[in-house]
């Protein structure tokens, strides 16, 4: 890609950019985001027609004006929002739009047989290729997506963060894949937030900054990581996780979990969380960190055990009950769970309050502006524009919104599920900061993530959760990423 431009309504989202992919490499490509990622990705998917520039495939000139284009020419994609149909089978969306034809009907032996081998293929023989993708985990939707990359004949996978929803185990079976496709020849440009992946799985790298190239075909071995953050935002970052205040030792308990257990999912499940103390969940995905969660807040009823909130037990399945004793809930997909896309900053962050504004059976949204305004300016949310759609910002900045929706209520106990999931390094930094102190101001929190290293580094106290158990309960600063993986790998209560 050449000089590459693009523009919507004005807005230029590409600035003459280039890229420059060979066969058989791991092309990294990184950026904050609004740097003009997604975009490029989407051109030469061919979403996107370029307003200006040159694409380039096999050394001739290409005009790419639509998916079905890019396909044939064997360029495929798998975006970071899960473009999974829920309600067809996994099989069904492996071959969504190019399903085996037998006399006019369609081959569903061929079918579940093709997606049995791509699956294998990917070291997930165990799926159903029958199962409906409805039913699945996230990180099984995101394998589901990466087997339909490779049911076309493909010579270039574009990957927009493939490991967001996969935890440690599964990213490293992504990683052999990855590497099985490059040894066949077949290029790859991977797309991540997270800079220790590029060590172990790129080969070259290119850096978006405003929607400009600032850097490119920088080798993998031969640049620190210093330089790349330099090349993102302009500027180091250093002592990205803020240190830690101790926690009173007279702080009153906000939080208290007895005995929790969701058949099937998790069981005895105990520990506290008191004012200004931060607790996180560590655990590989599938391992009930999320459920745990979900069933604090109410929206799955515990089958034993008791939430207590200031001294108060909660009634067991409901989230009203749960809002109004003041648990705030950031999910882990944040776009279909938490945000009304379509909807401006200021009515999402009023969301959980909006009764508080009525007046007369009428909605004072002069009010809902002015609060929603004043959480806008002390959070740092940008763009500070109220009336914007919160579809259209970035992913820490649409975290910011589920903070300042819990901050408008009152919520004293924050349960956040995957905070920095699609936040880019400079904005991480600005939500861990956030985080610790919202905890330094009282707040108790309790932290779900997949990246161990966040865990670690943002909580006094981390539970190391395996196979829907507690196998320890230790201050973070007397465990390390490796002591956690050995408890969960084992499976042995510490």
């Amino acid at each position: 890609m050449r000089g590459v431009e693009k523009s919507f309504t004005g807005v230029r989202a590409l600035r003459g950019v280039d890229l420059n992919v060979l066969p058989g490499e791991v092309h990294c490509l990184l950026g904050q985001n609004g740097a003009g990622k997604s975009t490029l990705i989407k051109t030469l998917a061919g979403v996107h027609t370029p307003d200006v520039g040159e694409i380039r495939w096999r050394g001739e000139p290409v005009e790419i004006g639509d998916p079905q284009t890019a396909i044939s020419l064997g360029i495929s994609t798998m975006y970071q929002e899960l473009d999974v149909v829920d309600g067809l089978t996994v099989a069904e969306n492996v071959f969504l739009g190019h399903e085996f034809d037998r006399g006019g009907f369609t081959d569903r032996r061929r079918l579940i047989q093709e997606t049995r081998r791509l699956l294998e293929r990917l070291g997930h023989g165990s799926m159903s290729p029958n199962a409906e993708v409805g039913t699945l985990s996230a990180a099984e939707k995101q394998i589901v997506s990466m087997t339909r990359a490779l049911s076309h004949d493909t010579q270039l996978i574009i990957m927009d963060e493939p490991s967001a929803v996969l935890d440690s185990e599964e990213v490293r079976n992504l990683f052999a894949v990855v590497r099985e496709l490059t040894s066949q020849g077949i290029a790859v440009v991977y797309i991540t937030h997270r800079l220790e992946e590029i060590r172990e799985i790129g080969d070259r790298i290119t850096v978006l900054k405003d929607g400009s190239t600032v850097a490119s075909d920088l080798p993998v071995a031969d640049t620190p990581t210093a330089e790349l953050i330099r090349h993102m935002t302009g500027r180091t970052v250093q002592n990205v996780f803020p240190p830690a205040a101790p926690v009173a030792d007279d702080a009153p308990v906000l939080l208290s979990v007895d005995g929790l257990g969701l058949a099937g999912v998790f069981e005895d499940v105990s520990f506290s969380v008191r004012a200004g103390e931060i607790v996180g969940l560590a655990g590989l995905v599938g391992s009930g960190r999320s459920e745990i969660l979900e069933t604090i807040y109410g929206a799955r009823r515990a089958t034993a055990g008791t939430v207590t909130v200031e001294g108060v037990p909660l009634r067991r399945g409901s989230v009203s009950a749960a809002v109004d004793a003041g648990i705030g809930l950031s999910p882990e997909e944040r776009k279909s769970q938490g945000l009304v896309l379509g909807e401006p900053i200021y009515k999402n962050i009023t969301l959980s309050s909006f009764t508080r504004y009525a007046k007369a059976s009428l909605l004072d949204e002069r009010r809902e502006r002015r609060i929603a305004t004043e959480q806008i300016a002390a959070l740092e949310l940008r763009p500070a524009d109220p009336e914007r759609p919160a579809a259209t910002l970035s992913g820490g900045n649409q975290q910011k919104i589920l903070l300042s929706r819990w901050l408008v209520h009152g919520s004293r106990v924050l349960l956040l599920d995957e905070p920095t999931r699609g936040v880019d390094i400079g904005a991480r930094s600005e939500i861990y900061a956030l985080i610790r102190r919202l905890a330094t101001e009282g707040h108790a929190i309790v932290v779900v993530s997949s990246e161990i290293e966040e865990v670690l580094g943002l909580s006094d106290e981390v539970l190391v959760i395996g196979d829907g158990r507690v196998l320890t309960s230790v201050p973070a600063t007397e465990i390390d990423e490796h002591g956690v993986l050995d408890l969960v790998m084992k499976g042995v209560a510490a």
